[in-house]
Parts: C-alpha cells; structure tokens; sequence
C-alpha cells in the first residue's frame, strides 16, 4: 500500500503536508496580491475619512458644551443656585465657578468646533467635563457614560490634533511657515 501524504488517511507518522497544499485555491495565482490590495484600498479609504471623522468629534462635542452654556446663561439666577446648592465645586466660590464654567461652556467650544488652538480648548473643556462629574455628589449612570464618552472624544482631539479640517492646520501651514 503506498503512502499519500495529501489523503486525510496518512499514517500519523507520515511527514506533514506542504504549506502550499492546505492553502485555499483563492489564495494562490495571485489571490494574497489581490487580497493585500483589497485591504491596502480599504486603508486609505479610512484614512481619506479620518478629518470628516475628527470634525465630526470636535462638532459634536462642541454643541453639546455650547448648549450647556446657552442654559446657563438663559436663566443665571438658577445657574447660581444651582452652583450654591447642588454643585460643589472644590476650591473656587459657586459664583467665581458659575462664572468659569459659563465662559468655559460658551467660549471654548467655538475654538473646539473651528478646530482653532483645538488642543487648548479640548483640554480646557476636559477640565470642565471633570469638574462637572466631581461636583455631583449623584450623577445617574447614562450621565456618566455620556461625560465618558465626552472625555474620550477630548482627549482624542488633545492627543491626535483637530485633523485637516481645522483652522489650526490652516494657520500652521500658512502663518507659522512665513514667520
């Protein structure tokens, strides 16, 4: 009886077939080549996407800080009382932190949404994001995902930049570089 190497009947001692001959038809005659192509094309389709993706983050996060502000400044009477009685902030008095939290609110977001000095303004909305968690002595478990969420968008733009869709690229490329 002769030995076939390739039959599912080999003798367990028999040596192992050749990579070659697992692999699936579709792989080989250029299969890989087409397959590293399809992914290499995917690749740069993502990367194409990446400055809607980043402005989309930084919008996003820019209205859902400027909206807060918005209701703050609608009604600050309320804004004081709540910063008297429900939000503790540590350190600074609730007027002087009512005060800050507004301006915060309203004027950082609009350099986050023109992606200019888009780490600052990340940053800086990043500190009011967290002091508006620790302020909270009950912050319900969606909220709490939602600032999550808000920080995580944050840091993002703190960490990679505002992206190609962002003044900053706009003044880095055409103020700084004649200086």
């Amino acid at each position: 009886m002769q030995n076939n190497l390739s039959s599912p009947t080999a003798s367990p001692t028999a040596s192992p077939t050749p990579f070659s001959a697992t692999l699936h038809p579709s792989l080989t005659n250029g299969g890989v080549q087409k397959a590293i192509a399809v992914g290499s094309w995917g690749t740069r389709a993502l990367d194409a996407l990446q400055p809607i993706a980043q402005l989309a983050a930084r919008l996003y996060v820019a209205q859902v800080f400027f909206a807060s502000g918005l209701t703050k400044i609608r009604d600050w009477d309320t804004t004081l009382a709540l910063f008297m009685d429900e939000y503790k902030v540590p350190v600074l008095s609730p007027t002087v932190a009512a005060v800050m939290g507004t301006a915060g609110e309203l004027g950082l977001p609009i350099l986050l949404a023109l992606g200019l000095g888009s780490r600052f303004a990340a940053l800086g909305l990043s500190v009011v994001n967290v002091v508006a968690v620790l302020s909270l002595s009950d912050i319900a478990p969606a909220a709490l995902e939602q600032h999550i969420l808000w920080g995580t968008l944050l840091v993002g733009v703190a960490v990679f930049g505002p992206g190609g869709l962002a003044l900053d690229r706009w003044v880095q490329r055409f103020i700084f570089k004649t200086l």
